[in-house]
């Protein structure tokens, strides 16, 4: 009798701490079985993909060719883009598993083993353009900065040996994240490739290790890249005219296209990055969870779009690639000519 007489605010809280405690059970639950929702995504990357494969593919191996059989003296620069070129490839080589994993509705169909070793293939073929992108911008400003410091390190032989440091370091890295087996997400049943999973804290503070290191590595080059605008600068203030300006120009042009090359293509995705690392190392909602997924994947496409710019920095890099594509492409216009002349 006395339950009958409680006054109406009490059952009014009593009923709204009840509801309150099911819409929270309700989200947590819903947090456990997050759907990502990826049909966007489905239709977008194996096109994007598809695209990018191709370019990449014929534009990088026709810049290898250029570099292995017409060009003759090579130095520093030269062995930094061979390299990067292979490491372009080797992503590439990567792209058609993904397009038919995206094709297929995000369903892997050949097993853990293979999907490890793409994943991680790709990943680090990224991070060696990225260091390649790194050295060839410490040669440019070694080449207008200090001169002399640059004539003696620009030899194709010590060029070699860091790049085969920078390979073997990747390598050794890579081991141990692919023998690392994942907690999360590993039954045959619901096995997961390339889509947003659970991490063990293992690989992903190696993830933000390495993303830090990238942030450590750009505001480098953003320091080196205002000395090099501020010695061109200067240099065009003491010798005024149209001649100097023209080359000064053209400087410009050589040095500060892999800053935009490497802003345009990496930048946004180790912004990304940071929060993706984040949503698995803590407790993320489901919709934040979703948010993360699209932004990551949508910058990872932007990375991997780096091997279709980078023939455009082979190209104004090397003079061997230039003059052979502007003699190529001479040929070509006079055959044409020719043909509709007669």
């Amino acid at each position: 009798m006395e339950t009958t007489n409680m006054p109406m605010n009490y059952w009014q809280s009593v009923n709204g701490s009840k509801l309150l405690k099911t819409r929270m059970e309700v989200n947590t639950s819903t947090d456990q079985n997050c759907t990502i929702d990826e049909n966007f995504l489905m239709v977008l990357l194996p096109i994007a993909y598809s695209f990018i494969f191709l370019t990449g593919l014929i534009s990088n191996i026709s810049a290898l060719c250029i570099f292995f059989f017409i060009q003759n003296k090579k130095n520093s620069i030269h062995v930094y883009l061979i390299n990067m070129a292979i490491a372009d490839l080797l992503s590439i080589f990567c792209l058609p598993f993904r397009i038919a994993h995206h094709a297929n509705h995000n369903q892997w169909m050949l097993g853990k083993l293979f999907c490890s070793i793409i994943g991680n293939v790709f990943y680090m073929s990224m991070y060696i353009s990225i260091t390649l992108l790194g050295l060839i911008s410490v040669d440019r400003y070694l080449k207008i900065t200090r001169p002399l410091q640059h004539y003696k390190l620009r030899k194709a032989t010590q060029s070699t040996m860091i790049c085969g440091i920078i390979w073997s370091v990747s390598i050794l890295i890579a081991i141990p994240m692919l023998l690392k087996t994942e907690t999360a997400d590993n039954s045959n049943d619901n096995f997961k490739c390339f889509q947003y999973r659970e991490r063990e804290h293992f690989k992903a503070y190696i993830n933000l290790f390495i993303v830090i290191n990238f942030w450590i590595v750009f505001f480098f080059l953003i320091h080196s890249y205002g000395k090099i605008a501020k010695k061109l600068s200067k240099l065009s203030r003491e010798k005024p005219g149209f001649s100097n300006n023209k080359i000064l120009s053209r400087v410009a042009t050589k040095t500060f296209i892999v800053l935009f090359i490497f802003t345009i293509c990496f930048v946004p995705y180790h912004i990304s990055r940071f929060f993706y690392i984040a949503s698995q190392l803590q407790q993320t909602s489901c919709y934040w969870k979703n948010v993360v997924n699209k932004t990551n994947e949508i910058s990872l496409l932007l990375s991997a779009f780096n091997s279709c710019l980078d023939p455009i920095m082979y190209f104004l890099l090397s003079t061997t690639v230039r003059r052979t594509v502007l003699s190529l492409v001479s040929e070509k216009f006079q055959k044409d000519t020719r043909s509709e002349s007669t």
